[in-house]
């Protein structure tokens, strides 16, 4: 699956994210999506952040949750049509490496996409105290590919 994305699949994809009540809950925004790479985004927000935390550093469920949805949405592209793939999740590793206190965006790219299974690495990003951009997050997710037979 070497074409481009058309209009309609990037349409549907981000559609996706609004009929999805956890993710439009989130506020997760579609930046970009080519075949095979996806980059996406969240803004801080309270409801986000760990209680009682002097930092107020996002939950790392967010980053995990956006480690997953990065991964199936790249992997989605591998699909002739993206917005109507099936796939789940099989496996998901995310390792944490500073606490993440503003906007996130994740970075998410196919390692893989065979017959019945698929492979993402993921990275997420935020801005620092110091006002730089970090990686506070990266990741690996493996999915199930149900490609009509």
């Amino acid at each position: 699956m070497n074409e481009p994305l058309t209009d309609e699949h990037v349409a549907g994809l981000e559609s996706f994210v609004a009929r999805h009540g956890f993710l439009s809950w989130l506020d997760l925004a579609v930046e970009s999506i080519e075949r095979g790479r996806v980059r996406l985004s969240v803004a801080y927000d309270e409801k986000l952040a760990n209680p009682g935390s002097e930092v107020r550093s996002i939950h790392g469920g967010i980053a995990a949750t956006l480690v997953d949805t990065a991964s199936g949405f790249a992997l989605r592209t591998a699909f002739e049509d993206p917005a109507a793939a099936r796939l789940t999740t099989t496996d998901l590793d995310v390792s944490y490496l500073r606490p993440a206190t503003a906007d996130l965006s994740v970075e998410a790219a196919v390692v893989r996409a065979g017959r019945s299974v698929g492979v993402a690495d993921v990275t997420v990003e935020s801005e620092t105290p110091d006002g730089e951009r970090a990686q506070v997050a990266v990741g690996r997710a493996t999915y199930r590919l149900f490609r009509d037979r």
